[in-house]
């Protein structure tokens, strides 16, 4: 038996180190409610745990609480704000003066959620979660008590969430911690807020967002329109000096192309449309706010005029091809 002992005294060490702290877990216990829990809530919860890290310099327990809504046995925790603690004998102790305020403050804010529990980070409960857990339940009867732990490495999200239950140990009344399954509830909101940030937290910036990617194909779309006008514009001037030959099945496509533009024609309008050094004023954004529409449309105009002027000399016989008056260069 010795001998024994001696071959595995690592593995003896470990359950002695393990014995030491007593399990706070209830097993063979279902769940009495059903939670649903919205991504709000884990955001806010990594948030408070990064702002303390970074704060601090290393990692540090949060401690924050609970609001939702509770429906019979249908509980849906939306929402979170930070509680202040401080220790004494290595007992974390709750400022309830703190948390009454903030009650005060979220109850105006948030007139149809309630308190429903607390949060905390770190690993599996321990005793010290339950002396924290029984202070919460001087406030409010059986509070959810969640749990996330930042340090993980699994792909699983790394929340748990449990109710109190009392059992009988060593003929004492005891609370031990029962865990809840739940499920994820979202809504339009949090579903744009956590895709954003999806996409942030896989490439390590911004660029790859919603937004972004919608503002980069704008980008790209103006940019060929630009070259593509540009290289038009040229081919007209070109037609016009006598460097190339005219082409009239082409001209006709960039005449075409430049009564596409706005029908307008009062001076306000001209001078909003073709003057792109005019500062735009709110509630006007119009063509201006890329740097290559405004050049584009000037050049669109300028193309309008060309291809009129040549019409004028070379399609004598259509007469709806007359030269239009050629508008201000900027």
């Amino acid at each position: 038996m010795a001998a024994a002992a001696n071959g595995t005294g690592g593995s003896s060490g470990m359950e002695v180190d393990a014995a030491v702290v007593p399990s706070v877990m209830a097993s063979g216990v279902t769940g009495s409610v059903s939670v649903a829990l919205h991504p709000l809530v884990i955001l806010n919860i990594s948030d408070h745990w990064i702002r303390m890290r970074s704060q601090e310099g290393r990692p540090m327990q949060v401690i924050g609480a609970l609001i939702g809504k509770q429906e019979g046995r249908n509980i849906e925790v939306m929402n979170s704000f930070e509680l202040l603690s401080h220790t004494v004998e290595e007992k974390i102790i709750i400022d309830k003066e703190y948390y009454y305020t903030k009650e005060e403050q979220f109850k105006q804010v948030f007139k149809e959620l309630e308190f429903l529990g607390w949060y905390t980070t770190g690993g599996p409960p321990d005793p010290s979660d339950i002396h924290v857990h029984k202070q919460v339940c001087e406030i409010i009867e059986s509070p959810l008590f969640l749990k996330l732990n930042p340090m993980t490495k699994h792909t699983d999200l790394p929340v748990s969430v449990f109710e109190s239950v009392i059992d009988i140990i060593n003929g004492e009344a005891t609370m031990l911690f029962a865990e809840l399954t739940y499920t994820l509830a979202t809504e339009e909101a949090e579903r744009i807020g956590v895709d954003h940030v999806a996409r942030m937290t896989a490439t390590g910036s911004g660029e790859n967002s919603t937004v972004a990617e919608h503002l980069i194909a704008q980008h790209s779309a103006i940019k060929m329109l630009h070259s593509r006008v540009k290289l038009i514009l040229e081919y007209v001037k070109a037609s016009e000096a006598g460097e190339v030959p005219f082409n009239h099945e082409i001209l006709r496509e960039a005449y075409a192309l430049c009564h596409c533009l706005p029908v307008l024609s009062t001076d306000k309008f001209k001078t909003d449309f073709y003057d792109v050094s005019v500062k735009p004023r709110p509630g006007r954004w119009g063509l201006r706010t890329s740097p290559y529409v405004g050049p584009g449309t000037v050049r669109c105009s300028r193309g309008n005029w060309s291809v009129s002027s040549s019409n004028a000399t070379t399609w004598g016989s259509w007469p709806t091809l007359a030269p239009s008056p050629r508008p201000a260069t900027p």
